[in-house]
């Protein structure tokens, strides 16, 4: 069976094709009785007008895309779930794809997307100033996610790492923990550089007879795995361990609870994000959270606002506050308060807060 046309439209409710297209794409220049009757049979032939066409007419897909590094994971999950949220509330579709961490896997994802979205959200380690010069049109708006790019090109929301981070290390020494391991994540990305740098200088200020012990992780479940077997291999073992994210915090809690440690008597244990698994784990994790929902949903807004107001610059680069859950892992279910934030956050403020 041949596929409904606007034609087939035109014809059943005895108007111009250009009638049926204004009606259905909210145009002026018919009247309400003859929009509506334009619908009905559109309704009922079971029309459904061709996207690329549209495009052609009003320049707008409704479509925002949204690259991000990978797609596997909790984290992401929640991201796209914050994202998605708010692009339904606006009328936006979504085209989500990930990059693999893979610069060309990143460029050939923005070519593919170019004249199929009205705006980006680009979250990827390997994209700088000079990457978005080359493969992102001047004429496409994008807000860039947890990225150290300065530019006044495009929007950048980020999380506030170094704050979180820092506060998490004063929190365990707090605590009783001046031997705190770090396990680190990928080379070369702004976040775990950025909670790197945290966690150095707050070992610096509050613990600065501790030596600094850095593992390397990948950000994955499998290197925090790894991880907790190369740190249960030293000599000395340390009083605490602070994974840069969640999912390798599980992997060393996993390599903890395997070489019949107690968490936290024997060792304490402590994450970043705030993933939802991280409550749920035995026993559960105490973590620095980002409210991820609300770090997609954030992004999507300001996109929103650069494609409202096309001509407008695009907002200053904001922070997205954290706060501190304490959980078992730590051996104490009370907040630690937390210092000064090294960013104005435009979103919301860095505070110490408890499980909920």
């Amino acid at each position: 069976m041949a596929a409904v046309t606007i034609k087939d439209v035109a014809r059943e409710a005895r108007v111009s094709v250009a009638s049926v297209s204004r009606a259905l794409n909210g145009g002026n220049g018919v009247t309400a009785e003859t929009g509506q009757r334009i619908r009905e049979v559109a309704k009922r032939l079971r029309y459904v007008p061709h996207a690329a066409a549209r495009t052609l007419i009003t320049r707008r897909t409704n479509t925002i895309g949204a690259l991000l590094p990978d797609l596997h994971g909790e984290f992401f999950s929640e991201l796209i779930r914050g994202i998605d949220l708010a692009a339904r509330a606006r009328g936006f579709h979504l085209l989500v794809s990930s990059s693999h961490d893979s610069v060309e896997e990143a460029a050939a994802a923005l070519r593919a997307m170019q004249g199929r979205v009205d705006g980006m959200l680009i979250l990827s380690p390997r994209v700088d100033a000079a990457f978005l010069q080359s493969n992102l049109p001047a004429s496409l708006p994008a807000v860039l996610l947890n990225s150290a790019v300065e530019s006044d090109e495009y929007g950048v929301l980020n999380i506030d790492n170094y704050t979180g981070a820092y506060a998490m290390v004063r929190h365990l020494v707090d605590t009783g923990h001046n031997d705190i391991a770090f396990i680190t994540g990928p080379e070369k990305n702004f976040d775990a550089e950025q909670r790197e740098m945290g966690y150095r200088a707050a070992m610096a200020a509050h613990a600065p007879n501790a030596a600094i012990n850095i593992v390397a992780g990948d950000f994955t479940e499998d290197s925090g795995y790894r991880a907790g077997r190369t740190l249960l291999a030293h000599a000395a073992r340390p009083q605490a361990v602070f994974a840069a994210n969640d999912m390798m915090a599980v992997g060393c809690l996993f390599a903890l609870k395997e070489a019949g440690l107690n968490i936290p008597q024997d060792i304490a244990l402590a994450g970043f994000d705030d993933i939802p698994i991280a409550r749920y784990v035995t026993p559960p994790l105490t973590t620095v959270r980002v409210r991820i929902v609300d770090l997609g949903r954030s992004a999507l807004e300001q996109l929103a606002a650069l494609l409202e107001n096309p001509d407008s610059p695009p907002a200053s680069a904001q922070t997205l506050g954290c706060e501190i859950i304490t959980r078992e892992t730590c051996g104490m279910r009370l907040a630690a308060p937390l210092p000064n934030q090294k960013q104005n956050s435009n979103i919301s403020t860095f505070l110490s807060g408890r499980d909920s």
